[in-house]
């Protein structure tokens, strides 16, 4: 079990530190004073937490399927939930166009390289 928190701890600091870097990022475009940068700055904040979480239900789910952790550990399950009913919603749709190769389910990769298009789009047009 305690293993388990340390992991996640350390997942937690990797998702930190990346959406530090993230917001350096963002503040360099801000500072050259551009109209709704605040704005983009804080949909690429959101953004780049919602990639964050479906990197860790990715890794959650191999975790469950090699049965490395159990989900009848009441934290694993209650992370397992708060992550599936965040991120299905938003899966579910590219899951019924894409279907699963070989068992293995590329939906959480063909979301994160939208979301990373979407991002850097929002960054190319709307703060010209």
């Amino acid at each position: 079990m305690s293993e388990i928190r340390l992991s996640f701890i350390k997942i937690c600091r990797v998702i930190l530190l990346s959406l530090a870097q993230t917001i350096t990022c963002s503040a360099t475009v801000i500072k050259q004073g551009r109209d709704m940068a605040s704005v983009v700055t804080l949909i690429s904040t959101i953004i780049q937490i919602f990639i964050w979480l479906l990197i860790a239900n990715a890794i959650l789910s191999w975790l469950v399927a090699f049965n490395v952790i159990n989900t009848r550990n009441q934290f694993v399950s209650s992370v397992g939930q708060f992550l599936y009913k965040l991120t299905e919603p938003v899966l579910r749709p590219i899951r019924r166009v894409i279907p699963a190769f070989g068992g293995i389910d590329i939906s959480p990769i063909v979301l994160i390289l939208l979301l990373i298009f979407l991002q850097n789009l929002m960054f190319e047009y709307l703060l010209r």
